[in-house]
């Protein structure tokens, strides 16, 4: 992994390939799955006030559970996600008139219509993120076999997973993130970190590392990362590792 500013990055955001190829599978990520899309406590307020306004967009069944359980509910693992349909559709799912399945919130938000935008963990997908403990968020690549159309699209167009989402990224992160996200990428491709994917000969298979963006920056870390309470990982023969101890 590498760490950027206070996040930890798997490098299959930037070694995986993938662009969305909606003709194909028709925005199945919208309606598949045994729970809604993860919810920042802070993004509710933003949801209901979505709802309002494409209420007249959304299907019965949708409008129903709303009602019933508002827009979004605690899984399983404590998360909040957005509410669903017949435990299946996310309740902001609708149908175009071709059948394919278009986020209600992101439709009328691109129209200008409202200026709330759809979930970040949508945006992201297949970024995931989550939390280790209070100011440290990984960012990982999730498969799904739904999405198999989308990484064949994305080895046909050589588009890294990282590059793909560059704006929601920005969204999330900031633009001096994603500066640095940049930068560590031409620094890894650079090394032969991105080529050997992961293979037996390659010596990032041989370790658990955590690489820092401020290395490739300066060549050296910042103290204060030195100081910080992370555990010992392991110890590389890459000369490009930057390690906590």
């Amino acid at each position: 992994m590498v760490e950027i500013q206070d996040t930890l990055v798997s490098l299959d955001i930037f070694k995986e390939m993938f662009c969305c190829d909606y003709k194909v599978c028709r925005g199945a990520c919208c309606v598949e799955g045994d729970a809604g899309a993860p919810v920042d406590m802070e993004e509710v307020a933003g949801l209901e006030e979505a709802a309002e306004a494409v209420w007249d967009e959304l299907t019965p069944g949708a409008q129903e559970v709303i009602n019933e359980d508002g827009v979004v509910y605690i899984d399983q693992d404590g998360q909040f996600v957005t509410s669903i349909v017949n435990d299946k559709d996310c309740v902001f799912a609708v149908k175009d008139a071709e059948g394919n399945t278009l986020c209600a919130i992101d439709r009328a938000y691109q129209a200008g219509r409202i200026i709330v935008q759809k979930p970040i963990s949508c945006a992201l997908y297949p970024i995931r993120l989550s939390y280790i403990g209070d100011d440290v968020t990984a960012v990982n690549y999730h498969r799904w076999d739904i999405c198999r159309c989308a990484c064949e699209l994305g080895k046909q167009k050589s588009l890294p997973v990282y590059q793909f989402l560059k704006a929601p990224l920005i969204r999330a992160f900031g633009q001096k993130w994603w500066d640095e996200c940049e930068l560590v990428a031409r620094e890894l491709k650079k090394a032969g970190y991105l080529e050997c994917r992961m293979k037996n000969n390659c010596p990032m298979s041989r370790v658990k590392y955590i690489l820092h963006s401020s290395f490739f920056i300066s060549n050296s870390l910042s103290s204060a990362y030195h100081n910080r309470a992370l555990p010992v990982l392991a110890k590389s023969d890459s000369p490009r590792s930057a390690l906590f101890f």
